[in-house]
């Protein structure tokens, strides 16, 4: 299978952020090994192992900040 993407930027509300951060957790601590994301019309089903790859990333400047987290597996 090639490489395959989705990309989704908006502008939501701090708590908005971490609603979704909130699913995303829960779905990673779920005991099922598949994740479904639902966007839209669009509907994947996703398998991650039981260990992933961290990463966090913390840039800040004089005009914007930005935090990343990345999952690999």
């Amino acid at each position: 299978m090639g490489t395959f993407e989705v990309e989704k930027r908006e502008i939501i509300s701090r708590d908005e952020a971490a609603t979704r951060l909130r699913r995303i957790a829960n779905l990673l601590s779920g005991s099922e090994e598949e994740v479904n994301f639902d966007r839209g019309e669009m509907k994947l089903k996703v398998s991650i192992p039981d260990e992933v790859h961290w990463k966090v990333e913390l840039e800040m400047d004089d005009d914007e900040s930005e935090l990343e987290i990345e999952l690999k597996w």
